[in-house]
């Protein structure tokens, strides 16, 4: 699924209208509850939606490919260490942050980059993953741009532990999302 600058620059201009406060509630109060948690990325993270209601007492820190959305989220989340970055090269140090944790993005990688994604949320990580992504089991395409995925499938191979691996309650997600929380051994 080649990058496509239009595509996603529009989907920045439009980001307001995806936010759920709930999501963002539910993310913040979660690694609020985890312990250590310190550190947060979000990959793919747009314009910053879902890091803006956590506290400065966080470490917070956005990664992605589109330069307009982080112009946008830069000047609406000043507290927030925006930087463009691709998935299969954090700008991170190995085991350097606390919770890392995409939402929809992985539903949008070619299979290649998704698995060295995965190897690089894992290098970056020191305790704490999490995944919203669109799921099903078989991982079939949803259209053109995207396919369905299985993310506890994807970890099998890491040394981590599944501390959940659900169903997104309606409140907090589109229909057919799971939620995957993962912590790091």
């Amino acid at each position: 699924m080649k990058y496509n600058e239009e595509f996603w620059n529009n989907y920045a201009d439009e980001n307001e209208s995806r936010y759920n406060e709930e999501f963002a509630k539910y993310v913040r109060d979660l690694a609020s509850s985890l312990p250590g948690v310190q550190s947060i990325l979000e990959i793919g993270c747009g314009t910053g939606i879902d890091l803006r209601l956590f506290s400065d007492s966080f470490q917070l820190h956005g990664i992605d490919l589109n330069d307009h959305a982080l112009e946008i989220g830069q000047k609406q989340l000043p507290n927030v260490n925006f930087q463009k970055g691709n998935i299969t090269k954090l700008p991170f140090d190995d085991s350097s942050i606390d919770f890392v944790f995409t939402h929809g993005l992985m539903n949008y990688l070619d299979d290649d980059v998704l698995e060295n994604g995965i190897a690089e949320i894992f290098r970056v990580s020191k305790r704490w993953i999490m995944h919203c992504e669109k799921y099903e089991k078989t991982e079939k395409q949803i259209d053109e741009n995207h396919k369905f995925r299985n993310m506890g499938e994807k970890w099998l191979d890491y040394k981590i532990k599944f501390v959940s691996d659900v169903d997104l309650h309606e409140d907090y997600g589109q229909e057919d999302t799971r939620f995957t929380l993962l912590k790091k051994v």
